[in-house]
């Protein structure tokens, strides 16, 4: 008789919201015949670093972003080790060697590294290769910790960095009560998602929430207990400094392992790296299609290759991922999308702008062949919801462009409604986890009961975190219906 086959060996190097995702996509196609391991450096369970600066901010706990509770990997019969870092690997052996000496075998080999946060040029940033005393990234759920437990509130604190985390930090610290000012070195905010004239309104907006923003200067120099001293002589006074400047894809693996690195691990449309037996995803991957730094292109890619890995769907390729961007900053609704830097004047696609700086509201709509191929939208969120809606649909857009950028407009046939009845079956109501309505209709009917209930059967909620209150308003619709709609 023949010794029956053992398990594929799949190990993924990473416990972020990547490779969370992605052994929970392997489990969800296959439980017998994958032998899984992940490898997690933090010492904490994966958890929603979207969601880190509601925990800065006090509307969340560090339990509440959580996205497996403490016996998610027996249940699913994975080899979960937490505080493990991966120090080598060697791809002839095809093994994987630990900080701590061990080593774990594969046949596959997934890197789910991460990044990790870019520290700007700036004397006394940095003692000893580590930030000084009273600075700290905002990147972890540690990093929360220690930002949490430095704010007092009312305390002078400075944000390097005005781009989408950075100012999700001010808010969140804003909200607790301290005075906070943004220094960002660029002349307008969120400069890669926005054009000037959005940025512009973004920080009127920021700034009658009492955030000071400091643009177009640099941190030269750094005391702690005082401050920074900015690159035009100026001052800003600081008890605490957190640092959200951007971030550097973790490729040191993957570099001294020989495998091909350019801003990160390049991969194909498989995934794969130089190495066919080792894969990369999130944001340690550099792919063609992908926007480094946003969960979204991760789970997507965590799909693909999940069905790649557990042979579910053997063509299955990641073709990139068309990104909404959205602040998650409260009293603050932003989403910006698609071709955000095309002119007004462009003499190949349709421009219209508004503009209400006082009312800290503006609007950008780029369209092409009537579809929406790009837009910013400050301040108007039914407008955002449509043309969201627009954009992932590839449908024309309404003939009276200004009506829809004041959110007044409906999609031919079917429109994002203010009553969940209204609302397209296939409309999108979760982009994060690609769920529809339908989707939420049958996880309902198959006895999924509440928001909670629905997130746990379709992941609608558990990305940003935008769509709860339509998730909450099509779970009290279903609640009340005596006969569920199709």
């Amino acid at each position: 008789m023949s010794e029956p086959l053992r398990p594929r060996r799949i190990v993924i190097a990473g416990y972020g919201m990547a490779g969370a995702r992605l052994a929970e996509e392997i489990r969800r196609r296959d439980s017998a015949h994958v032998a899984l391991t992940v490898l997690g450096a933090e010492r904490h369970a994966a958890y929603n670093r979207i969601l880190l600066s509601s925990v800065v901010g006090g509307g969340m706990t560090p339990d509440m972003v959580r996205l497996h509770d403490t016996d998610w990997a027996r249940r699913h019969d994975v080899d979960l080790r937490i505080g493990a870092t991966v120090a080598g690997i060697d791809r002839a052996a095809r093994t994987v060697t630990l900080t701590d000496g061990a080593t774990v075998d594969y046949d596959a080999l997934v890197l789910a590294t991460g990044s990790r946060p870019w520290l700007p040029p700036c004397e006394g940033l940095l003692v000893d290769g580590v930030l000084a005393p009273g600075a700290v990234a905002f990147r972890t759920l540690d990093d929360c910790e220690r930002i949490l437990a430095a704010s007092r509130p009312g305390a002078p604190v400075a944000v390097l960095g005005g781009g989408l985390l950075g100012l999700e930090a001010a808010r969140g610290l804003a909200s607790r009560g301290n005075l906070v000012t943004v220094v960002h070195p660029v002349g307008h905010l969120m400069e890669r998602q926005l054009d000037p004239g959005a940025g512009q309104v973004l920080a009127a907006r920021l700034g009658t929430l009492g955030i000071e923003i400091r643009l177009g200067v640099k941190a030269a120099r750094y005391v702690p207990g005082d401050g920074l001293k900015l690159d035009d002589g100026s001052h800003v006074p600081a008890d605490l400094v957190v640092v959200s400047a951007g971030v550097v894809p973790e490729t040191a693996l993957a570099r001294d392992a020989g495998l091909t690195v350019d801003r990160g691990v390049v991969v194909d449309d498989s995934l794969r790296t130089s190495d066919f037996r080792i894969r990369a995803i999130g944001d340690c991957a550099q792919h063609p299609g992908t926007v480094s730094g946003l969960v979204q292109p991760a789970w997507e890619q965590a799909t693909v290759l999940a069905d790649l890995l557990t042979g579910t769907r053997p063509a299955a390729r990641y073709r990139g991922t068309p990104v909404v961007t959205r602040l998650k900053a409260k009293d603050v609704d932003l989403a910006a999308l698609g071709e955000v830097h095309t002119e007004v004047d462009s003499p190949d696609a349709e421009v219209l702008c508004l503009t209400d700086p006082t009312r800290g509201r503006y609007a950008k709509l780029v369209l092409r062949d009537g579809r929406v191929a790009g837009a910013i939208v400050l301040g108007l969120p039914d407008a955002a919801a449509t043309i969201t809606q627009l954009y992932d649909r590839g449908i024309p857009a309404p003939s009276d462009r200004f009506a829809l950028l004041l959110g007044r407009a409906l999609p031919p046939g079917a429109t994002v409604a203010h009553s969940p009845a209204d609302l397209p079956a296939a409309a999108t109501v979760c982009r994060c986890n690609t769920v529809s309505k339908s989707q939420l209709v049958k996880a309902w009917r198959g006895g999924a009961r509440g928001v909670s209930g629905l997130a746990s059967a379709t992941r609608a909620t558990t990305g940003c975190g935008s769509c709860r209150d339509t998730v909450s308003a099509i779970a009290r619709w279903l609640a009340s219906s005596e006969e569920t709609p199709a």
